[in-house]
């Protein structure tokens, strides 16, 4: 039986996660969109095919909280970095940060990691790493005429280490020309070692420009998880 993907979060697998984009349409990749920064991704209609969980990591369990009962958007908890008419968006995965999400939002995450399983689960194999940390990455041009971008300048700082992408999965097509036109965006799954800590504060760094503002949106995540646990203690 094959060893089940870890990603990033206590016990959890490929089904505790997904992207804020649809999955990739059979017989190729979704088109790259034109849209504001602040675009979110449509709902997905394979939520509950979700891959099985299994196996053990460091216990986040406090941070989990039931899925379905969210409000907030995906931008609500997007880190946002920009640099010579380049803006880059990087959303984490982890199960315990999308579980604040609204349902539709949460539905569509875990079912684009679900729709690259396979690609992950052969790289956790390669690299031997017992959990992966996967995020959700988007290049969006501010300005007019073309505007290039590298996908492995991408970094996090956190737990005292710069981390760098193991892997990065196109999500549109034209991902790897490397280049936007104006309003033009690109997507990519990134695949991070799984000791990064989305609970911890982090900064994302593209090429010179960085922020480190996680620490406040982990407080708005926080206030959601009380919120989201007194919604699901009063349901009947």
């Amino acid at each position: 039986m094959r060893r089940a993907l870890l990603l990033g979060t206590a016990g959890l697998g490929v089904a505790g996660l997904a992207a804020c984009a649809p999955a990739p349409r059979r017989g190729g990749m979704p088109p790259a969109a034109r849209a504001t920064p602040d675009s979110t991704a449509p709902d997905s209609a394979a939520a509950d095919r979700a891959p099985p969980e299994r196996g053990a990591g460091r216990d986040s369990s406090a941070m989990l909280v039931p899925p379905g009962f969210g409000t907030l958007r995906q931008d609500d908890i997007a880190l946002r970095v920009s640099q010579f008419g380049l803006q880059v968006r990087a959303i984490p995965l982890d199960e315990t940060v999308i579980r604040v999400l609204s349902p539709d939002s949460y539905r569509a995450l875990r079912d684009l990691v679900a729709s690259q399983r396979e690609r992950l689960e052969q790289l956790q194999r390669r690299t031997a790493l017992p959990r992966l940390s996967l995020w959700y990455v988007s290049f969006f041009a501010l300005e007019q005429g073309e505007t290039r971008f590298s996908p492995m300048e991408v970094n996090i700082s956190n737990v005292g280490r710069d981390f760098q992408p193991l892997d990065v999965i196109p999500l549109s097509p034209g991902f790897g020309a490397q280049r936007l036109r104006q309003r033009e965006v690109q997507h990519a799954l990134y695949v991070f070692d799984g000791q990064l800590d989305v609970n911890q504060p982090l900064a994302i760094v593209y090429e010179t420009a960085r922020n480190d503002e996680w620490s406040i949106l982990l407080h708005r995540i926080e206030r959601e998880r009380a919120l989201v646990r007194s919604r699901a203690a009063a349901r009947p």
